[in-house]
């Protein structure tokens, strides 16, 4: 890729929204947590839109794969976590999944805040539906003034959209599995949260699966829904 200046900022507004939506959604765990009674997450600053304590947990995860990932393939990807007490999840499994599917809803939140303010600015007349669909062009400028907002705006959406639904694959260590626990009895939840700490090492090897799996379903689902919330 060519770093143009239309490339990099671009990319500078990519890195804002992922930078935002990553931190609530990890601020989402850490504040189910803390209210649900394991204050892990919360003595280590992770209950604040803060960036920084995120950040210092996960650098690699949050400063340089996602500009990687965007230098070579156009979208930004990354990672981050918050630490938990894992005898207070095997001890309170369901209040485990509580805590697992709290990231997911943010983002949906996010997603959902987004997309109102997207049909006030076609209401407006600031904003208007687009010739094509893309991550970065979900809605359009009405105005040279205002394509600036469309970017920020389309990336905010398609990214929380897209964080919220890839993070319910209930695969572990994503937040689907965890989640699962909601729908158990109490014990199999309890079993549930220890398979999914045994085989921790394992995390990238779930990664790559949950990402096959959403590739093939995922990405129709992820369109679906955004031409749903906001064409409709």
């Amino acid at each position: 890729m060519n770093l143009t200046p239309e490339v990099l900022y671009l990319g500078f507004l990519w890195y804002v929204v992922f930078l935002f939506s990553t931190v609530c959604h990890e601020a989402a765990h850490a504040w189910m947590a803390k209210r649900l009674g394991d204050s892990t997450a919360y003595l280590g600053g992770q209950v604040s839109l803060n960036p920084i304590p995120h950040i210092q947990r996960e650098p690699v995860g949050m400063l340089l794969i996602p500009w990687v990932s965007y230098l070579l393939g156009g979208w930004m990807m990354g990672w981050a976590s918050v630490p938990m007490d894992p005898y207070w999840i095997m001890r309170n499994p369901k209040k485990g999944s509580w805590v697992s599917i709290a990231g997911p809803l943010a983002n949906f939140a996010l997603a959902l805040i987004t997309a109102i303010v997207i049909r006030i600015g076609v209401i407006v007349g600031l904003l208007r539906l687009p010739s094509s669909l893309s991550w970065e062009g979900v809605i359009a400028g009405a105005t040279p003034g205002t394509e600036g907002l469309a970017t920020f705006l389309s990336l905010m959406f398609s990214l929380n959209l897209l964080l919220g639904l890839f993070n319910l694959v209930p695969v572990p260590p994503l937040d689907g599995y965890s989640a699962l626990g909601l729908l158990l009895p109490e014990n199999a939840a309890a079993k549930l949260q220890e398979w999914r700490m045994e085989y921790a090492r394992f995390s990238f090897l779930g990664i790559l699966i949950a990402w096959r799996l959403f590739d093939t379903i995922g990405f129709k689902l992820f369109w679906g829904f955004a031409i749903l919330i906001l064409y409709t």
